[in-house]
């Protein structure tokens, strides 16, 4: 309880988080590179969107940055901290990789399990019977699959033998 200038008593009301500190937090992440590399990819996705739409035999068209924009974002800010030198080789989202989660390789168990991914996947607004978007809990995986046992190593700890 608070003492106000005029002598009566008041109890603090709880406040919501002050909106310009909220804005301030959102324009300082659209700064990182994290927030750049995702600004770019809504303007490359805008642009994917503005395409004539394909004919037959193509019946079905998935956008996982548009219904997987979160889990996507929770990749980018993870992974994307800092510049690397990256070459991805074979990259294939396929329909139980990146059509799923939003993240550009893998299947749901390794971005849930070992890169830590979350976030809701909404459904796409077309979805095939075949091909259903079940998000983070798809456990239909790509043939490359390795077994859970033979994954690879958790990101933050170093690979044996290294220093």
């Amino acid at each position: 309880m608070e003492e106000s200038a005029t002598g009566t008593v008041t109890e603090p009301v709880p406040v919501a988080e002050d909106e310009e500190e909220e804005d301030k937090e959102e324009e300082e992440e659209e700064d990182d590179l994290a927030g750049r590399f995702l600004r770019l990819e809504r303007e490359q996705s805008a642009l994917l969107r503005a395409l004539p739409p394909f004919g037959e035999p193509v019946s079905h068209i998935y956008h996982p940055l548009d219904y997987a924009w979160e889990p996507h974002c929770d990749f980018v800010r993870r992974y994307c901290r800092t510049p690397k030198r990256v070459l991805f080789l074979g990259m294939n989202p396929g329909p139980f990789g990146m059509a799923q989660t939003g993240v550009p390789f893998g299947e749901a168990w390794h971005v849930r399990e070992w890169l830590r991914v979350v976030g809701g996947v909404k459904k796409p607004p077309s979805e095939h019977p075949k091909r259903p978007v079940l998000g983070l809990t798809c456990r239909r995986a790509e043939r490359s699959k390795p077994a859970p046992h033979r994954a690879a190593p958790h990101p933050t700890r170093p690979v044996d033998g290294a220093l």
